[in-house]
């Protein structure tokens, strides 16, 4: 099942970084309702029942960007030391 929001992960970060977000905005940042409600559906069925080879991509994906953002989020709150 593809994500039901028109948005892809990568394009709601993207807009977001290219909207040059100051490093409290970065701290600040979380993803959409719609797409944080598909990674907790891809994580409740990956506890489950399991996840098909597409939906674990998707879930691969999401914990990807998961990590850069972390390490966006780190480097704004040095930058506000």
């Amino acid at each position: 099942m593809a994500i039901s929001s028109p948005e892809t992960l990568f394009d709601e970060i993207a807009d977001f970084l290219l909207s040059q977000p100051t490093p409290e905005q970065v701290i600040a940042y979380r993803v959409s309702q719609a797409l944080q409600s598909r990674l907790d559906e891809l994580l409740n069925k990956n506890a489950g029942s399991g996840l098909n080879t597409d939906e674990r991509a998707e879930l691969e994906q999401f914990l990807q960007y998961n990590h850069v953002l972390i390490m966006l989020k780190a480097r704004a709150r040095l930058r506000l030391l």
